[in-house]
C-alpha cells in the first residue's frame, strides 16, 4: 500500500476537468476550454511533466483562453501540508522557468485533485485553478 504522498502521486493521470474559482463573487470559467486535454505524470526518480491544451481553441475566446500549457521539471512532496511543488525547469511561459509551484493535494473517490496553493490574478481577478485527474491505465502490459 502507498503510505506517503510522493508515492501515491507516482504514475500518469490523466485530465478530466480544469476550472478557475474566484475567490470573491463570480463566474467559474474554463481557462482551457470546456473539454481540455491533459496529461500530468509524475516518475518515480522525482521528475514530473505536465501537458494540457484546449481543445476548442479555434471557437474559443483567445484572449480569455489559452491553447496549450507545458512544464517539466523536479517535484517534492510535503506529506504534513499535502502540497506537491513543481519546479519548472522548462516550461512554454518563459516567466514560469525555473518557479516553483504548489498545489494542495486531495485523493477523492480515486481521482487526483490539485488546486493552486495561492490565490494569483487572472482577467483582473483574484482565482485560484483547480484540477481534477484520473490515474492512466498502463498503455503496454507487456513489461
Amino acid at each position: 500500500m502507498k503510505n506517503n504522498l510522493f508515492e501515491k502521486l507516482l504514475g500518469s493521470w490523466t485530465l478530466v476537468e480544469l476550472i478557475e474559482v474566484p475567490l470573491k463573487d463570480g463566474e467559474i470559467t474554463n481557462p482551457m476550454g470546456i473539454k481540455p486535454k491533459g496529461i500530468i505524470i509524475y516518475n518515480l526518480d522525482g521528475y514530473m511533466s505536465a501537458q494540457i491544451m484546449n481543445t476548442d481553441f479555434e471557437n474559443s475566446d483567445t484572449k480569455n483562453n489559452k491553447p496549450y500549457l507545458a512544464y517539466s521539471g523536479p517535484f517534492k512532496t510535503d506529506d504534513e501540508k499535502q502540497i506537491v511543488s513543481h519546479t519548472m525547469s522548462v516550461s512554454l511561459f518563459e516567466n514560469w522557468r525555473d518557479q516553483t509551484q504548489n498545489r494542495k493535494v486531495l485523493f477523492k473517490d480515486g481521482l487526483l485533485h490539485l488546486e493552486t496553493e495561492k490565490p494569483f490574478i487572472s482577467n483582473s481577478r483574484l482565482v485560484i485553478h483547480k484540477l481534477i485527474w484520473k490515474r492512466m491505465e498502463q498503455s503496454n502490459k507487456n513489461h
